[in-house]
């Protein structure tokens, strides 16, 4: 499928689920989490959910990175093309954004070459480990600016599809992606 398709669809299947289903579907990812092989790392970037999207519910994963006392990293949106990069801290005052994202206010910055693994929010995902957003092509950019051996771990309400047919070069795709049912290893 193409990804403006997937687009309209994976929004339409967001929009039918409930608050409770989300909670409950993003406690199952959290604790998915904890099979992979990454927690041997550091720093861990990690999004911060758009409600209105009916985004992935993050909470759980911050207090797994915190559990395990590591460093969590939360973007900012700085311009229409790029972001920052902060240390989730007690301290950290959060605003939202006009796109809706919760974001901290200010800072410590870390730099992207420091962080060692990427959470990534996204609308659809293949077989492949090719993923798609919203478009604005926010997360590729970063992941460019990250060291070649950066793992991105994508978070899906949704299995995945059997292809994403206009992929271009710019996108990045995933080493893992996590759903409720499943971990798919790329």
């Amino acid at each position: 499928m193409l990804k403006k398709d997937l687009r309209i669809k994976y929004s339409r299947l967001r929009s039918s689920l409930n608050s409770t289903l989300i909670t409950q579907q993003s406690i199952a990812i959290a604790n998915s989490l904890l099979q992979l092989p990454i927690w041997d790392n550091n720093y861990f970037h990690i999004f911060l959910p758009i409600q209105e999207k009916l985004e992935i519910d993050t909470e759980g994963i911050i207090s797994i990175i915190s559990g395990y006392d590591k460093n969590a990293i939360v973007p900012k949106v700085v311009s229409a093309t790029e972001l920052e990069h902060f240390l989730l801290t007690d301290n950290t005052k959060f605003i939202v954004n006009d796109l809706k994202i919760p974001e901290p206010v200010d800072g410590i910055r870390i730099p992207p070459h420091k962080i060692d693994v990427v959470f990534i929010p996204l609308l659809a995902f293949d077989e492949y480990g090719n993923r798609i957003g919203y478009g604005k092509g926010y997360y590729d950019r970063f992941l460019n600016q990250c060291r070649e051996d950066v793992i991105k771990i994508g978070l899906s309400l949704f299995e995945a599809e059997k292809i994403i047919s206009d992929i271009l070069p710019t996108d990045i795709p995933l080493n893992y992606c996590v759903t409720p049912n499943k971990i798919y290893s790329f």
